[in-house]
């Protein structure tokens, strides 16, 4: 079994700030941005945010929920959009950390900076091929995000008692309603 890689938990753990089934999130508010990307390293307890980079951020992790394996068609307007927050990234390819050819580069600003460690755990995750074992819930009501751990990568929700018996339930309702006519 595959642990992931502390890029792909970052994402992971990014994309999971929304819960699509209770509605809350977690970053709904430029302080609760801040507060979210301080505990992870990626800014300062000094970060102030624009309305514009939050937005920037809320932009990036819908169309990484968007990219994620998911038995929903895609919207590839969430994925251009974030592909617009991406291209404003100051992302460094280099030789000096081994191992990490891409890192943010030096001198941005706090909040670009932080969006750039981002893209660099999306770019290591894709790189890596661990992007496929990034899934989005295939339970349309909840839409969690997780790491499929599975041997044959073929998890499709983040909880089989919850979700996997939710869908179940629902298909054998649909069977027995269409058989009774």
């Amino acid at each position: 079994m595959l642990d992931p890689s502390p890029a792909a938990e970052l994402i992971e753990a990014f994309t999971n700030t929304v819960d699509l089934e209770s509605g809350d999130d977690d970053v709904a508010t430029r302080a609760e941005l801040a507060a979210w990307l301080t505990d992870r390293n990626l800014a300062h307890t000094s970060l102030g945010l624009t309305q514009e980079e939050h937005q920037a951020f809320l932009t990036l992790r819908a169309g990484i929920r968007e990219a994620l394996d998911t038995d929903d068609p895609v919207e590839p307007r969430r994925l251009a959009l974030a592909d617009t927050v991406l291209a404003d990234v100051p992302v460094l390819v280099t030789f000096g950390t081994p191992g990490a050819p891409l890192v943010p580069a030096p001198g941005g600003p706090p909040a670009r900076t932080a969006l750039a460690r981002l893209a660099v755990a999306w770019a290591e995750v894709v790189l890596t091929g661990h992007v496929h074992r990034l899934k989005r819930c295939a339970e349309h009501t909840c839409g969690w995000v997780f790491w499929d751990s599975s041997k044959n990568h073929s998890r499709r929700w983040c909880s089989m008692r919850v979700c996997g018996n939710r869908t179940k339930s629902r298909r054998y309702a649909t069977r027995r309603r269409d058989l009774a006519g």
